[in-house]
């Protein structure tokens, strides 16, 4: 039989829909290699395509062949010196005559080889192990059994597709037998397709089964519609990228609808509205041009028909007392003020460790004041802010929603009068929540925000819970990453080390872990820094310096990438390497040069190099002292010619001890003065 497309299909229940997309990937790409790996396939997995809907994982595969081609393979029998049955024996075994063997010399001595022709692998005989092999590695968090049987699966599976053309490969895979017999849309399409050939899979389907099989063309045709019906509706649609994923794990022949709602709800914040719609009911949200809430929301509907009112009557019966339970806790929880809640945090435990929650809003309160002192922020303010900023975790709303915690806190302390300052820091004390996120938008918000990621990194570090390989579950990377970005991209003239030490103030905190605390966020930064586009020397240049003023790293290393692109720059490099390495040599064995006399250097070269020294300092620390770092590196290129003459004819390291103190002297002033920015021997290869 000629090379031909292979389909496979398991038909199941309902699968989870957040993790199909994965699944029928995995799924393509496993039973793609096992074909490759028994030589059935020609190329890469990048040929075969994945299906998924909600009761289906399918993958094709053009060019698959029905017999992988023979090949041949040497096997090493026994010593040419063993007695001759031993060679009769082999050349039977594989049956070949004795004069057909040939000898071939190893490191364990002169032996008989055999070249022996290997059956290439038949995809009849193979097929249902890949895909049962493909199953077991599927990335499935529980196992399901069904029925009488063995078999276990992510839900349970009730039909099995294995066609190669028009031929059905044999095989049982989960207890079925494989056949040809799909099925289509549960109401709209046929419930049994019997299918030709491997090819017509994805047409039959659609025109028989009402199912549009590929994941990503079903996603595209939503997304589509979405935009198409919120543009007739005069509005727009919010951030959609999640549930658009979701919904189209849920629908196999998609169509949108419009529902409504009563416009007094939009009494309620419209976060709780939009979550209550989003998360509970799949719905798509419909704004103005100005972003706020519309009474309406999409519909994504497994059913096209022709009259559509009782499917959009019934999402609308169905979301109304969902709002009105959003409507319910927010009234309730306008009743109580937010600092009246504060006290009861004392019963809620942070960490078993690390006391309760009131424990931990003191110490994020004093932290956050320090900090807006050191801002020249309004510490009253910060401190107001961090008393209030874990209230909402208390209510009602925050209690069916936790992702609203932060924003019910803004919404109540207005309610309650507080300072639109105060207000807004108790929301953005949370941002960046994630990559890419926003960051807090003033310096009182900034303030709160970083001493609630400090408190927390610096409590875990204290007790030993530090992130450990790939695991993080306290999130304490992306509180690093936070801590980075606000002081980064909001320039704050934060020293990070004064930072950590303060979060460490409290009693309940063992110190010694402040050093651990102040590496991890310099990994943390090192990877962000790359991230921004630096390479691995240039952030090792100035990192290694461990900078206190994070807001000025950028800088930084913008003079170093200025600094390296200067026809001088691999000769200083160097140079400073050099340097570095006989300094720390010298300072190994226990040699002192602080008092060393320069002026009595005898050498020209070393003369000329002090003078150098001298006079391109002056004309540099002006401009480190207005903040032109890249200036400042730059002034430094002119010292190329007197290092260079320096090392051509000064000895460094001679016995006379007064020379060699004071030449270590010089070779130590020209590392100040050119590494105040980075350590340019970093830089060198």
């Amino acid at each position: 039989m000629a090379d031909a497309t292979l389909l496979v299909e398991l038909l199941t229940e309902e699968l989870p829909p957040k993790s199909l997309e994965r699944l029928s990937l995995a799924l393509r790409d496993e039973i793609a290699n096992g074909l490759l790996r028994h030589q059935l396939a020609n190329g890469d997995a990048g040929a075969a395509r994945a299906f998924a809907t909600p009761r289906r994982l399918a993958m094709c595969m053009p060019g698959v062949a029905a017999r992988a081609p023979d090949r041949m393979t040497e096997v090493q029998g026994p010593s040419v010196s063993a007695p001759a049955k031993a060679a009769e024996g082999f050349a039977k075994k594989h049956g070949l005559a004795l004069a057909a063997l040939e000898q071939r010399e190893t490191p364990k001595g002169n032996v008989w080889l055999a070249r022996v022709q290997i059956k290439g692998a038949s995809l009849d005989s193979v097929l249902a192990e890949v895909v049962s092999d493909a199953v077991r590695k599927l990335p499935i968090a529980k196992l399901m059994r069904w029925g009488d049987g063995e078999a276990q699966f992510v839900r349970p599976v009730h039909g099995l597709v294995m066609l190669h053309g028009s031929h059905v490969v044999p095989g049982t895979v989960l207890g079925l037998a494989a056949g040809r017999i799909t099925r289509g849309h549960r109401f709209l399409g046929a419930s049994s397709i019997e299918l030709a050939d491997a090819e017509a899979y994805e047409r039959r389907l659609l025109e028989e089964g009402r199912v549009i099989a590929d994941f990503a063309a079903r996603r595209s045709e939503i997304e589509g519609m979405l935009q198409a019906e919120a543009k007739r509706q005069g509005a727009a649609l919010g951030e959609t990228r999640a549930l658009l994923d979701e919904v189209t794990s849920l629908v196999e022949l998609p169509t949108v609808y419009v529902g409504r709602f009563d416009a007094a709800f939009l009494d309620v914040p419209q976060e709780c509205l939009i979550l209550t719609m989003q998360q509970n009911q799949k719905y798509f949200p419909l704004f103005d041009a100005a972003g706020k809430l519309l009474p309406k929301f999409l519909i994504v509907s497994n059913m096209r028909v022709d009259d559509a009112r009782h499917i959009v009557g019934g999402n609308e019966r169905v979301v109304r007392p969902r709002l009105e339970d959003a409507r319910f806790f927010y009234e309730q929880d306008r009743r109580t003020r937010l600092e009246s809640r504060v006290p009861q945090l004392a019963r809620v435990v942070y960490h078993n460790k690390l006391g309760s929650q009131l424990e931990r809003v003191e110490r994020i309160q004093l932290l956050a004041g320090s900090i807006a002192r050191a801002l020249d922020a309004d510490s009253a303010a910060a401190e107001r802010a961090a008393w209030l900023a874990k209230a909402d975790l208390l209510t009602g709303m925050v209690g069916e929603f936790p992702e609203l915690q932060g924003v019910m806190g803004r919404s109540y302390a207005l309610n309650d009068g507080e300072a639109v300052e105060v207000a807004d820091a108790i929301e953005m004390h949370y941002w960046p929540r994630f990559a890419g996120d926003r960051l807090p938008e003033d310096r009182v918000a900034c303030a709160v925000a970083l001493a609630d990621k400090l408190d927390a990194m610096a409590g875990l570090f204290s007790i030993g819970q530090q992130p450990t390989g790939d695991k993080d579950p306290f999130g304490l990377r992306r509180a690093a990453l936070g801590v980075i970005r606000i002081l980064v991209e909001r320039t704050l003239p934060l020293s990070l080390f004064d930072l950590v030490r303060d979060a460490f103030a409290s009693d309940a905190f063992k110190r010694k872990a402040v050093t651990e605390m102040q590496a991890f966020i310099f990994d943390r930064l090192a990877g962000y820094l790359k991230d921004l586009g630096y390479t691995t020397l240039q952030v090792d240049a100035v990192l290694s310096m461990r900078p206190a003023q994070l807001s000025l790293v950028p800088k930084q290393l913008e003079a170093v990438r200025s600094f390296q692109d200067l026809p001088e720059a691999e000769s200083l490099a160097a140079a400073n390497k050099r340097v570095s390495n006989l300094l720390r040599q010298a300072q190994a064995k226990g040699e002192s040069f602080a008092n060393a006399k320069l002026a009595e250097l005898p050498e020209p070269a070393e003369q000329a190099l002090h003078r150098a020294i001298q006079s391109t300092a002056a004309t540099a620390n002006p401009l480190y002292e207005r903040g032109d770092y890249t200036g400042y590196l730059k002034a430094f290129a002119v010292l190329k010619e007197p290092v260079d003459t320096f090392f051509d004819k000064v000895m460094v390291m001679v016995e006379d001890d007064r020379l060699r103190r004071g030449r270590l002297a010089l070779l130590a002033d020209l590392r100040e003065a050119m590494n105040r920015i980075a350590d340019i021997s970093k830089l060198a290869a």
